[in-house]
């Protein structure tokens, strides 16, 4: 990759005015042809410096460094030997003609003004890298101020001249080449953020901070976020986030993203950066306030339900047999659109004749979609007419549409109750979702008793999920036997949660400590879900992070998938420097 080479060192003193004759009469300096022959006849001694002027008395600008009381910077500017063939950078002209184009624009980067700037150079023409050296200062010392920013100012207009040509046609390269690197990227970070979010983890290191951390919070005030936290607690939190970095997927994860960083920001870089550490990577600070959250609710005793994978389960084979075979036309994708429509119409034509297992599936059309649009009042209605005729399914699933969010038809009360008749009538679902309600304490008021009933009359009739639930509630007990009991049960029906704790049965630890890293491990996937670059949209239309931010909420409200359709970000744009 072409590079230009740009250091900026500063000599004072006395012996200023030799360093100036050295570089212009040093071996392999090149002298100007033109502008400078006549100044050379009347000259002894030739010389290569140049400057704003076209002739150069060398005697008198020695003699002036010498006297000068402040600093003077020694830029040394350097391109690859083929790279200055390449682009005409092999002589000294296109070198002269290169700084008194941009003298302004370096002798802003220095911050001197552009009527007090001095400078002169000399090309040198040896080795692999023909290169300038270039004096620089400020008429009024003291003046003269050049940071690392400054450096790389300078280095970026330079670069940006030299190599204008071949950023153009490299840009048009890269244009199509980031979005397949892009979209590489992205699936590979898809397919790993999706291992993360379905990962159950085990880290010991990660577990003995993580109680460390809850202690430390005990004793925290105000605020618990990241950037308020005192710096004891803070070390604690990167440790953490570092450690998770060493688990396979997360580095796997992060280095693929950063690599794709370096390609497309480092352009014509002088050397390969590192990857820093994941907690000190500043578009990664939200897993530190994930860490935290999770510390506090270990701390405040939440109670976590490891059911993400539970859905909505009917017997069909209950449902009459026309009510199946439409229920089967609305859900197939690959049936047209007007046989789909069809079979919703039939359906809704049998549920306003007062079928039960059509009132429910409409109300199922109406709460899901995608064939009819979502509403939750008539949904809320269709689930009524069934569970008022003993349909169980509706009655789970109306004291399941009762208890969300929506304003709508938000009821607690009614939610626990149909929820109270589907479980007496047999619905192990609505016994589950009574058991985690007694649990957790925000819908009723908590009743650990009631919670145990229920849920024991859900895992007694196989339910995988308040097996798994009843035994994390006799281990948080000390009753082992009874934990072991039914996280067997749960294992023998694939709940990978419990088969976790019965792997680790000999190293115990709290459920809500053993835990954390597979939480972690989730939190840490969506995170870099979010990060995960976009393509390029035609015509570079701009959306901020900020922006994004507020769509992506906007859609998880409406009901849809993180990830069902690819988000619009701007074009990339090519920096250098």
């Amino acid at each position: 990759m072409a590079k230009l080479i740009v250091k900026s060192p500063y000599i004072s003193g006395s012996g200023v005015g030799g360093y100036l004759e050295y570089i212009g009469t040093r071996e392999g300096v090149e002298l100007l042809p033109a502008g400078y022959m006549e100044y050379m006849a009347e000259r002894p001694r030739s010389h290569g410096l140049f400057g704003d002027e076209d002739c150069v008395d060398m005697n008198a600008v020695a003699q002036e460094l010498n006297e000068y009381p402040g600093n003077i910077w020694t830029h040394i500017i350097s391109l690859k030997r083929e790279d200055a063939e390449r682009l005409g950078y092999n002589h000294a002209a296109q070198w002269r003609n290169l700084i008194q184009a941009h003298r302004n624009e370096i002798a802003a980067a220095m911050n001197i003004s552009s009527s007090d700037f001095r400078w002169y150079a000399a090309f040198h023409d040896e080795g692999g890298h023909p290169h300038i050296h270039m004096m620089a200062w400020s008429a009024k010392p003291g003046q003269a101020y050049l940071s690392k920013d400054g450096i790389r100012k300078i280095k970026s207009v330079l670069t940006n001249d030299i190599f204008k040509q071949e950023m153009l046609h490299t840009y048009e390269q890269k244009s199509s080449s980031r979005d397949e690197l892009v979209r590489k990227a992205r699936d590979e970070m898809k397919t790993l953020a999706q291992e993360m979010r379905q990962s159950i983890g085990s880290h010991p290191e990660v577990e003995l901070l993580m109680v460390t951390l809850v202690a430390q919070l005990e004793t925290v005030k105000g605020k618990k976020k990241y950037g308020y936290l005192p710096k004891a607690v803070k070390k604690t939190v990167d440790e953490i986030v570092d450690q998770m970095e060493q688990l396979p997927v997360i580095d796997e994860c992060y280095q693929v993203w950063w690599e794709l960083q370096c390609q497309i920001e480092d352009f014509y870089s002088e050397k390969e950066r590192q990857r820093p550490p994941l907690s000190e990577q500043r578009e990664f600070r939200s897993i530190k306030n994930a860490v935290v959250q999770e510390a506090e609710n270990i701390l405040m005793g939440k109670v976590t339900f490891e059911d993400e994978e539970m859905e909505e389960t009917t017997d069909f084979s209950d449902l009459l047999h026309d009510c199946r075979e439409l229920w089967m036309v609305t859900q197939d994708d690959t049936a047209p659109m007007g046989d789909r429509d069809e079979a919703v119409a039939q359906l809704i034509r049998k549920a306003e004749s007062g079928d039960p297992d059509a009132q429910y599936l409409v109300g199922r059309l109406y709460r899901d979609g995608p064939v009819l649009i979502p509403d939750s009042v008539e949904a809320q209605y269709w689930f009524d007419q069934a569970a008022w005729q003993g349909m169980v399914a509706a009655q789970y699933a109306l004291g399941q549409l009762y208890l969300t969010d929506d304003a709508e038809v938000h009821d607690t009360e009614l939610g626990i109750q149909w929820l109270e008749y589907a479980a007496h009538h047999g619905s192990d679902c609505a016994a589950y979702r009574l058991g985690k309600e007694y649990l957790n304490g925000e819908v009723v008021e908590r009743d650990s008793a009631k919670a145990q009933e229920y849920l024991t009359q859900s895992a007694k009739t196989g339910n995988q999920f308040a097996q798994y639930a009843l035994g994390k509630l006799y281990l948080e007990r000390g009753d082992k036997a009874e934990a072991h009991y039914w996280f067997t049960q749960s294992a023998a029906r694939r709940n990978e949660y419990a088969q976790f704790f019965l792997d680790h049965w000999n190293n115990l630890k709290p459920p809500s400590i053993m835990l954390s890293v597979s939480r972690l491990l989730h939190h840490i996937g969506r995170i870099f879900q979010e990060q995960m670059p976009t393509p390029t949209i035609p015509g570079g239309v701009q959306i901020d992070r900020k922006r994004l931010a507020q769509l992506r909420e906007k859609k998880i409200a409406m009901g849809h998938k993180l990830d069902d359709h690819v988000e619009q970000t701007p074009s990339w744009t090519m920096t250098m420097g």
